[in-house]
């Protein structure tokens, strides 16, 4: 449609013509543009001519004309929803016989292998949770943007619906800025957040029901998991660590120095324990390039000169029972 179809089809609506000299001569077009005007008017359904006088039309309501050309396209949806609930009605019947076949022994096990079935799985999830959701998302600066965005477009959905949403989070989430405009936002539609210095792995529930959780192959696959009494024990960790966990709804307002502290704390007790840099910051949520400048910080301030002499030294001192602790980098400086 063009804009000098308007003056057109107003036309024919007063003068109920569709003659193009006499249209054309009515809206001071050239008798082309006239005749190019009513084939695109009579296509739209908004103009019909008489069977008796070609010459003779008139206009027809817009919402007239849109049911006229949406009943073709509405019989169609119906047809293919019709089909859509025989493929499903067709397949259901198989799906005991797939688990079956698929984990024979499972007892209440799923493994998906590719990301593309965890997402699936986790949309129907999602879309058929009734009540909670509880989520461990180790790692503090590895989100970007546009998974902030869809995870809260995903997130405001279900808590629109009522579901209760609680979420924990490595302390080095609090000093990422796509995290804290996530928390932030998610937190005033009444989602609840807090952060550890350290997590016990990622985790996904739904209901208290069914858990999501990693394989551990470094695939991006998961292992669903239905067995109620595995579900519970899950869930009773999640509930020990987030009652250990600092709340997380305001980054600028909420003890970043503290949460620094902790971390550094935390780095000093994995030194003593003789563990890798890569598994620390692994631990912490970190990359492992901010692990080792921390490390090299605290062992430089402690004039340690190894792992182990700079456990016993922060021992000696004190640090390890939260007494005068070292002076942890800028909260702009934690996850960077």
């Amino acid at each position: 449609m063009q804009e000098i179809d308007l003056d057109v089809y107003a036309w024919i609506g007063k003068h109920r013509s569709v003659d193009p000299e006499a249209v054309a001569k009515g809206t001071a077009l050239a008798v082309q543009e006239a005749t190019d005007s009513i084939g695109r008017l009579i296509s739209a359904r908004l103009v019909h001519t008489t069977p008796e006088d070609p010459a003779v039309g008139y206009a027809v309501a817009p919402e007239t004309a849109t049911a006229q050309l949406a009943a073709p396209i509405e019989e169609r949806i119906r047809e293919e929803r019709q089909r859509l609930v025989g493929i499903r009605e067709a397949l259901v019947r198989y799906t005991q016989a797939y688990h079956r076949s698929s984990s024979p022994s499972s007892g209440g096990l799923e493994v998906l292998d590719n990301l593309q079935d965890v997402r699936a799985a986790l949309t129907r999830a999602a879309a058929n949770c009734a009540e909670e959701m509880l989520s461990c998302q180790p790692g503090g600066g590895s989100r970007v943007p546009a998974a902030m965005q869809e995870a809260i477009d995903r997130d405001r959905e279900m808590l629109e619906r009522g579901i209760r949403i609680r979420t924990l989070y490595h302390h080095t989430a609090r000093f990422n800025v796509p995290s804290q405009a996530y928390v932030a936002a998610a937190s005033v539609l009444g989602a609840q957040y807090r952060t550890a210095h350290e997590l016990f792995g990622r985790l996904i529930v739904f209901d208290r029901e069914r858990a999501f959780i990693p394989v551990q192959d470094g695939s991006w696959g998961a292992v669903v998991i239905s067995e109620p009494s595995t579900v519970g024990y899950l869930c009773e960790i999640f509930e020990q660590t987030w009652e250990r966990a600092t709340p997380f709804a305001d980054a600028a307002s909420q003890g970043l120095g503290q949460v620094s502290r902790e971390i550094h704390e935390t780095i000093i007790r994995l030194l003593a324990a003789g563990l890798k840099d890569e598994t620390i910051a692994r631990r912490l949520g970190m990359s492992l390039r901010t692990a080792r400048r921390h490390i090299a910080d605290i062992m430089e301030q402690l004039n340690a000169t190894s792992r182990f002499q700079a456990g016993v030294a922060a021992a000696v001192g004190g640090l390890l029972d939260g007494d005068d602790p070292l002076p942890a980098d800028g909260p702009g400086n934690v996850n960077t």
